[in-house]
C-alpha cells in the first residue's frame, strides 16, 4: 500500500496531543453502559442529534443516473441497481423532522472526474444556503485531477465547512495537497475506510486502518474525520504513540449497522473515547432509527458528546 510522501519526523507535539496520551486523558465519570434490559425502552440518541454524514445529489443527477453509471467506476458500482437510494436535499430535510435530526452534513460523492465533482458541490453549496440553520456542507474533489485544490478553495470561499466523502485507494500527492490547504484554512477532511477483514460489499475498497494512520502522521493539526468507524483504527488507539499521533483524528459512524455488532460502541468509547466518536448514518442508505438501539448502550454524558456536542466542534455548527 502506497503510504504518505510527507515525512513524519516534522510532526510537532501540541499540549492536547500530550493531553491524549495514555496516561493524560482524563475520561469524564460515566455510569456503566450495556444493553437495554428486556421490556425496557431504548432512550433516544440525545436531543440535538446532528447527523455527520448525509449524502446528496442534484435532482437531475438522480432522475437521469443512467447517464453517469458509465462515467465514473465506482459511483456505477454503487448506484446501477434503480433500487441503490439516493436523495435530494429537500427529501433529507423531511427525513430529518420525520427522525428528530436537527442537523445534517452534506456530502457528495468522490467522483474521479472534477466536473462532476463541481456539479455536486454546486448543488450542496446551494442547499445549505437555503437552510442555513439545519444544513452544513463538504466539498468533494478529485485529488488526483487537475484543479482539485482550486476547486477546493471554490466551495470553502462559498462556505462549505471542509472537504469529504473522499475516497482514496491510497495516499498520494493530490490527497497530500488537499489537506495541506484544509489545514491552511483550518478546516477538516472527511475520508472514506474500510476494514481489511470480515463480508465484502460494493464500494469496499483498499484504504485501511494503515493508510488512514499514514495520512494523520503526515498532516498533525488537521482535524480528520475517518468515515465508517475508521475501519477499526480506534481499536490502536490503545497503544499510547497511536493515541498522539491519532490526536486530531475522529470516526463515524456511518453504517456501523451493516458492519458490527452494537458492542462496537462500546469498545470505541473504551479505546478512543467518546470524544473521538460522531454520529452519522450514511443516509440513505440507512436511517437514523437504524442507530438508536446502538447508542442507547452509551451513558448519558457519552451519547450526548457522540450525538451533538463532537461535531458541532469539529464542523464549527
Amino acid at each position: 500500500m502506497k503510504s504518505s510522501s510527507r515525512p513524519s519526523s516534522s510532526r510537532p507535539s501540541p499540549d492536547r496531543r500530550a493531553e491524549r496520551g495514555a496516561a493524560g486523558r482524563a475520561a469524564p465519570e460515566r455510569a456503566a453502559p450495556g444493553p437495554v434490559a428486556p421490556g425496557a425502552s431504548a432512550p433516544g440518541p440525545a436531543a440535538g442529534l446532528v447527523d455527520a454524514h448525509v449524502h446528496v445529489f442534484p435532482p437531475e443527477m438522480i432522475r437521469d443516473r443512467e447517464a453517469y453509471l458509465d462515467r465514473d467506476e465506482r459511483f456505477g458500482t454503487l448506484h446501477r441497481s434503480p433500487k441503490a437510494p439516493m436523495a435530494t436535499a429537500d427529501q433529507v430535510l423531511a427525513h430529518m423532522d420525520e427522525t428528530g435530526v436537527d442537523f445534517s452534513i452534506l456530502v457528495g460523492f468522490g467522483f474521479a472526474d472534477q466536473g462532476l465533482c463541481r456539479m455536486v458541490n454546486d448543488y450542496v453549496i446551494e442547499a445549505v444556503a437555503a437552510h442555513p440553520g439545519r444544513l452544513a456542507g463538504l466539498a468533494c474533489v478529485a485529488p488526483d485531477a487537475p484543479g482539485a485544490v482550486a476547486e477546493l478553495e471554490r466551495c470553502l470561499g462559498a462556505g462549505l465547512r471542509g472537504c469529504g466523502e473522499l475516497a482514496p485507494e491510497s495516499n498520494g500527492p493530490g490527497l497530500d495537497a488537499v489537506a495541506d490547504c484544509l489545514a491552511e484554512r483550518g478546516s477538516m477532511l472527511m475520508v472514506h475506510s474500510n476494514e481489511p477483514l470480515g463480508h465484502r460489499y460494493p464500494g469496499k475498497g483498499s484504504y485501511t486502518p494503515e493508510a488512514c494512520f499514514a495520512l494523520a502522521e503526515a498532516h498533525p493539526g488537521l482535524s480528520l474525520v475517518f468515515a465508517h468507524m475508521g475501519g477499526g483504527l480506534f481499536l490502536y488507539e490503545l497503544m499510547p504513540e497511536v493515541r498522539e499521533a491519532l490526536a486530531d483524528v475522529y470516526y463515524d459512524t456511518a453504517a456501523v449497522p451493516y458492519l458490527y455488532g452494537n458492542e462496537v460502541y462500546d469498545v470505541a468509547v473504551a479505546c478512543a473515547g467518546s470524544e473521538k466518536l460522531l454520529f452519522a448514518t450514511d443516509y440513505p442508505l440507512l436511517s437514523p432509527t437504524r442507530y438508536t438501539e446502538g447508542l442507547s448502550r452509551l451513558a448519558p454524558v457519552d451519547r450526548a458528546a457522540v450525538a451533538n456536542g463532537n461535531a458541532r466542534r469539529v464542523f464549527r455548527l
